[in-house]
């Protein structure tokens, strides 16, 4: 009987995090984690981390950084931790329209993009103040266009929604 409790007691402590999110993106989670688990092992470690961001073109990650990476989990990471960690980060996270909000201020005219050297003056001048690189890796991310102009509309959709919005 102890342990058809205790595996109860594990459900329900793991369908918490499942509720957090729909049924889709549980499914996309998933995925990100398969593509991140380059040693198909069901969890992610520091090589896997290492191997995903060389996948993604950067080269030479320190290790004290993955290291950080992998110390924000109490654990290792297996799918659970891993969705419980992206439902930790989310929590917080702002709906579009207020992340809008927050952009038009720097966007009196209503034009829907902001001047990159403007936008990273703001970013590293005001309340919780970007570095250098977190500039770059915005910009690295979000490039302005030939203009140099931050589409700031775009860039809120894929923050809250993961993709572009379709061009009409």
């Amino acid at each position: 009987m102890a342990p058809k409790k205790a595996k109860k007691k594990a459900e329900g402590a793991n369908s918490n995090v499942f509720s957090m999110f729909e049924q889709s993106q549980i499914q996309e989670f998933k995925e990100a984690f398969t593509i991140m688990d380059q040693n198909r092992d069901g969890f992610i470690d520091k090589e896997d981390l290492r191997d995903t961001f060389a996948a993604l073109g950067r080269l030479n990650v320190k290790n004290e950084e993955l290291e950080e990476m992998i110390k924000e989990s109490s654990g290792p990471i297996n799918f659970t931790v891993f969705l419980t960690m992206f439902g930790e980060k989310l929590k917080g996270t702002d709906p579009e329209e207020s992340i809008l909000n927050a952009f038009k201020i720097f966007d009196p005219e209503g034009k829907g993009v902001l001047r990159k050297d403007y936008i990273q003056e703001m970013l590293m001048t005001q309340a919780e103040r970007f570095t250098k690189e977190e500039i770059d890796q915005m910009f690295a991310a979000f490039p302005p266009d030939v203009s140099g102009n931050l589409d700031y509309k775009n860039l809120v959709h894929i923050i809250t929604h993961g993709e572009e919005k379709d061009q009409e």
